[in-house]
């Protein structure tokens, strides 16, 4: 009796084990592809600068009320993208204007530089290798002088971030 039970108990084991050797198995393989293309995102804040009145004598340079402004460029980019501003022409008050060339800025944060208001060509405003944010800020000023006319002066300004 024992030497049957051992005998069925041996055979179950090798048909459990056999039964593994008629199993089947199928595998299926996925590719995963994703396009990421250039991009850049620019970020001012605020997005306008106001210059007060101020005494020449006193004040040779006059600070932007609302300086530092906030600037964050996003890129991505396989090269260097580059951030430019180009001034649409000079400080106007009716048919009075203070030259752009007076306001120029200057630059704080990896990238960044400072320069000079220009109407007549693009100006270099920052630099960056490789994708990602980079922060920083700009802080405005002004040329003040005694020859400047009366008046409420403006002017717009246009930045371009370019990732390539």
């Amino acid at each position: 009796m024992k030497r049957l039970s051992l005998i069925l108990v041996l055979v179950s084991c090798l048909l459990f084990m056999a039964g593994g050797a008629f199993a089947q198995t199928d595998t299926e393989t996925l590719t995963i592809n994703a396009t990421v293309g250039a991009r850049a995102k620019l970020t001012m804040n605020p997005t306008t600068i106001n210059f007060p009145d101020a005494d020449p004598d006193d004040f040779p340079l006059i600070d932007a009320t609302e300086n530092p402004v906030d600037v964050e460029a996003k890129v991505r980019t396989t090269g260097t993208a580059t951030l430019t501003c180009q001034a649409n022409g000079d400080l106007i008050s009716g048919g009075d204007s203070i030259a752009i060339s007076n306001v120029t800025w200057t630059a704080t944060g990896g990238g960044y530089q400072g320069g000079t208001m220009n109407s007549g060509s693009a100006q270099t405003a920052g630099s960056f290798v490789g994708s990602g944010e980079y922060d920083g800020t700009f802080s405005y000023q002004l040329a003040n002088s005694w020859a400047y006319e009366v008046g409420n002066y403006s002017q717009t300004v246009t930045y371009t971030l370019t990732a390539p």
